[in-house]
């Protein structure tokens, strides 16, 4: 078990999704990583020809260098420039989702895939650049919308993995202060309660995060994401 799988094991099925998608790359085809960000995945599309673009905007986030900084709904290239589009944990970020998919449906040949992730369950975040969460309905809406098909909608991570991420906002977020327990010797009581608990939240959150990655439950609960396979009809 890895760190990064004992820590947060939406990272780790991130990364298999995209060790997926890099696999089904031909040598010498052309990926576009939009809102690639710090390019994290990069060295997975080593044997393809990769190209990054992100508005490169959110202040103090840094930024790998990319071909294109633009915004994702005008990426300044030719129609079908692209066999792949792979684009994660972004759409959250888009004003106008829908107008960016039509965009990843521009630029991708017929034929071509769009490999996405996107939130359903997470706290605000790179703001003020944090606009949606989206259900499995809302993304299929918008995929078909901008002209795609989807092959495959589903949860990125299992129910543990959600409960990971409570537990550890938990943790971060839970008062532990007399004062915010209503002060005297019962804030104190409470605000000792409440630092046993954000201890045990912690070690919890670890713990589940581990389980996901053996136990991937997906018949109950939420997601934190949802991941997806969509392809650009070869008729267009």
């Amino acid at each position: 078990m890895t760190r990064e799988a004992h820590s947060n094991s939406s990272r780790a099925y991130l990364r298999d999704f995209l060790t997926r998608a890099a696999a089904s790359v031909e040598a010498g085809q052309l990926v576009l990583d939009a809102g690639a960000g710090r390019s994290p995945y990069r060295r997975l599309f080593a044997h393809a020809r990769y190209e990054a673009a992100d508005f490169q905007a959110v202040p103090g986030k840094r930024y790998a260098a990319q071909q294109y900084v633009c915004d994702l709904a005008a990426i300044p290239v030719e129609d079908g420039r692209f066999d792949h589009v792979v684009c994660t944990q972004v759409l959250e970020h888009l004003p106008e989702p829908a107008a960016a998919l039509a965009e990843f449906h521009r630029v991708l040949k017929p034929g071509g895939r769009l490999w996405l992730t996107a939130p359903f369950f997470f706290g605000v975040h790179e703001t003020p650049y944090d606009f949606f969460r989206y259900t499995p309905y809302g993304l299929r809406h918008l995929l078909e919308g901008a002209g795609f098909t989807v092959d495959e909608l589903g949860w990125l991570e299992g129910y543990l993995g959600t409960l990971s991420y409570q537990a550890g906002a938990l943790s971060r977020g839970l008062p532990t202060d007399p004062l915010s327990w209503g002060g005297g010797l019962g804030g104190r009581g409470r605000a000792l309660v409440a630092r046993m608990a954000t201890l045990m939240a912690r070690y919890a959150s670890g713990r589940l995060s581990e389980l996901d990655r053996r136990y991937k439950f997906v018949r109950r609960g939420m997601p934190k994401n949802y991941q997806v396979v969509a392809t650009r009809s070869a008729a267009d």
